[in-house]
């Protein structure tokens, strides 16, 4: 009798504490939509172009010339890898392709002279073709041999180091682009029959304090059903300095919608 009283009482604590574990949620949604006025939404700032990118082969890392926090220009090298061997392979089948195109123009001297037939011309062509779609991929293994950047930016985090060895597909840096940033709102569904792009609202960041007037870009496509919040995105005034991706702040609007 003891027994079952006490396996009951462990079931009950083992089920009140997995009812007790947090659950993850999207930022926006863990704070509450209102902030005391019905105008007023929590946001946060996104940047348009961001990426985490990963290396397409396999090898050393010989050189990653920006370190976290250092702005580029798009089209720099990111990442410079060690490809002697590539080159090599490359180099070999440049030759092999120019060895097959000469062998072609003599086949076709002598096909002109009546010395050798159709078949041996048309064997050669295809001994070229071969040879020149072989040196074209190891010229693409040789072009992955540096990343480069896909637009202006700054280095967020390297995933990898110098002189170390990756595999392909690994993740090597993560890149941003602050200025290109916009805001992201989740506002409530019964807003959206007064929200129209072009509407404009102020936005007040908390690491500044200083209101901008922005302007929405574009609203959801959906409504999330748990939440019954919609997605809405603005764009900030081209001339906005000081302002990184991840701040947050609220958004206000002149009237309730």
């Amino acid at each position: 009798m003891h027994k079952g009283i006490w396996l009951g009482l462990s079931l009950y604590l083992a089920g009140a504490a997995h009812a007790a574990e947090p659950v993850q949620e999207d930022p926006l949604l863990s704070s509450p939509p209102s902030s005391g006025t019905a105008g007023e939404v929590r946001g946060i700032l996104r940047a348009r172009d961001q990426a985490m990118l990963s290396s397409e082969l396999s090898g050393r890392i010989l050189e990653m010339p920006f370190a976290e926090g250092q702005s580029f220009r798009k089209g720099d090298v990111l990442v410079r890898f060690d490809c002697s061997a590539y080159q090599a392979q490359l180099n070999a089948a440049q030759a092999g392709a120019k060895a097959a195109g000469e062998q072609l123009a003599h086949n076709r001297q002598l096909a002109a002279l009546n010395s050798v037939g159709r078949f041996e011309v048309a064997l050669a062509e295809a001994k070229l073709s071969e040879a020149q779609a072989q040196a074209q991929v190891y010229q693409v293994q040789v072009r992955r041999c540096s990343l480069v950047a896909p637009f202006d930016g700054q280095i967020v985090q390297r995933k990898a180091q110098p002189f170390e060895s990756v595999a392909g597909g690994a993740p090597l840096l993560e890149i941003v682009d602050n200025r290109s940033l916009e805001i992201r709102l989740l506002v409530p569904s019964r807003w959206v029959s007064r929200l129209k792009v072009g509407q404009s609202f102020s936005f007040v960041p908390d690491e500044t304090g200083q209101a901008l007037q922005v302007e929405i870009k574009r609203l959801g496509a959906r409504i999330d059903e748990g939440s019954q919040m919609l997605p809405l995105i603005a764009s900030l005034p081209a001339d906005t300095k000081g302002l990184l991706a991840g701040m947050s702040g609220t958004a206000r609007f002149a009237e309730t919608p």
